[in-house]
């Protein structure tokens, strides 16, 4: 656990900084500046058309009698991607966009249920009923 905390607040950053200098270097540092809140503006709608559609996707799950449990994965993936656009750099802003977008997230998804399938199956992982 603790090298995945230095990871994010460490090597997360540097990696940031070093892309946001090396962008400035080629661009200039008015055009990196507005690349970047072009890209947050960007994402931003992103976001919201997704957050929108995910919202009406389980809507549509609950008023059919069906739980909305890929719906509200979808859900918390797209709230990931928002929470990492906040972030200001190109790093993070390209791990969001796997977040947010439909078809990157399906894979995100499909690996994720894998990996915590095998996590329950090895008995890594144990769910009690209370």
């Amino acid at each position: 656990m603790l090298i995945r905390l230095f990871i994010l607040f460490t090597v997360v950053p540097v990696i940031e900084i070093y892309l946001i200098i090396k962008t400035g270097q080629a661009i200039g540092p008015l055009p990196t500046v507005l690349l970047l809140l072009a890209i947050s503006f960007a994402g931003a709608w992103l976001v919201r058309a997704q957050g929108f559609q995910t919202m009406r996707n389980i809507q549509s799950e609950l008023a059919s009698g069906r739980l909305p449990a890929s719906q509200l994965m979808d859900g918390a993936m797209v709230l990931v991607g928002g929470t990492l656009l906040l972030t200001p750099g190109f790093f993070t802003d390209l791990l969001a966009l796997f977040f947010i977008i439909p078809i990157t997230r399906d894979m995100i998804k499909r690996l994720f249920i894998s990996w915590l399938q095998n996590r329950l199956a090895t008995g890594t992982y144990v769910i009690k009923r209370s």
